[in-house]
């Protein structure tokens, strides 16, 4: 295994747990409220992660175009965020985030379009794996 796949691996433990906190936290909220009080907590951890690590001296390294993506990437962020927060206010968890996770789809699709990312016989058994579990949890 990669380096890189170890820290996708942990990613995946916290993003498991994160939904079922959050909807613990939406009893008494919408899931805009939770959503505000959720990414004030992110912005903080997020801002002591880059001064333990050194990397806000990166900040002038930053070009015009990496803002621009980095920005858009925030506006795409917070939308989905937006209405992942809606969706498990109402809805089930499991659901909700098993619809959510197959934006990895999306994320190939665009990888291999804007990035130049290749495609293998791997990538698109796996998402079609991903698809079809999709739809027989949701039918």
């Amino acid at each position: 295994m990669k380096d890189y796949h170890w820290l996708a691996l942990i990613s995946m433990f916290f993003a498991g747990f994160t939904s079922v906190i959050a909807k613990a936290g939406l009893r008494h909220v919408s899931g805009d409220t939770g959503l505000l009080v959720r990414t004030l907590f992110v912005t903080g951890f997020v801002l002591l992660n880059a001064l333990w690590m050194k990397s806000h001296s990166e900040l002038r390294s930053l070009t015009r175009t990496d803002i621009l993506f980095l920005g858009i990437s925030g506006l795409t962020t917070a939308l989905s965020w937006i209405f992942y927060y809606r969706a498990i206010k109402v809805g089930q968890v499991h659901e909700v985030a098993l619809i959510d996770k197959a934006s990895i789809v999306v994320s190939i699709s665009l990888s291999i379009l804007f990035l130049g990312e290749t495609l293998t016989w791997k990538t698109v058994a796996g998402g079609f794996l991903i698809v079809s579990g999709l739809l027989i949890m949701l039918l």
